[in-house]
């Protein structure tokens, strides 16, 4: 009962402080940012380390994330089903295949949107992974990068991803890159490299927007 207790309470705390913290911060907006009800779907593509303002920069989208398996996965995917996500658990080292099958029926059979940090979920860091662009080409859906950033942050060191964590009281930025069509006969090489430099790009514009 105890162990229920906390599966339930912690996700519940989490989003509690993420709403306290981020309502402190005066948010800007940097491309083509996400509007519930638009026709158009994208899977949004952002770093590991950024996780915990995603869902303010996605506000009111009813799409899917990619969470792993593991314990504190769970935690992660309570969070974002409370903020209005849904959660495919996997990764690309435990349930990938299935994870990636599921994601390509919700984009073909539900036009859903598709969140992923294709650095996840042990690294390296900020560097993708070839699961993003096996989705894009199966599924015809763009990947759209999304970075945020804050003035003041703190880092967690110890974490593989180096956790951001922002400041309260600071000003913050969602930069939205350009979506990227991945060709189903696309090279997997060629596209990785696309990928990665649109990642890096929109990653260099919101680390840099404050300075």
């Amino acid at each position: 009962m105890k162990l229920q207790l906390i599966t339930w309470l912690i996700p519940r705390l989490i989003r509690i402080a993420i709403y306290c913290l981020s309502s402190t911060i005066r948010w800007e907006v940097v491309g083509e940012r996400f509007r519930p009800g638009t026709s158009d779907q994208h899977i949004f593509s952002f770093w590991h380390s950024r996780l915990l303002m995603m869902g303010v920069g996605l506000k009111g989208c009813k799409g899917y994330t990619l969470i792993s398996t593991h314990r504190d996965g769970g935690f992660i995917a309570d969070t974002l089903q409370l903020q209005g996500f849904r959660a495919i658990r996997g990764s690309s080292t435990r349930g990938g295949g299935r994870a990636l099958i599921e994601m390509i029926r919700k984009c073909r059979d539900e036009g859903a949107d598709i969140g992923i940090s294709p650095d996840g979920p042990k690294g390296p860091r900020e560097k993708v992974k070839p699961g993003i662009v096996l989705l894009a080409k199966k599924s015809g859906v763009k990947i759209c990068p999304v970075i945020w950033a804050t003035r003041s942050s703190w880092r967690i060191s110890s974490s593989w991803d180096h956790f951001y964590i922002p400041k309260p009281f600071t000003r913050g930025v969602f930069v939205f890159g350009e979506p990227l069509f991945i060709a189903p006969d696309a090279s997997d090489s060629g596209s990785l490299v696309r990928v990665q430099s649109a990642m890096d790009t929109t990653c260099q514009i919101a680390d840099s927007y404050f300075i």
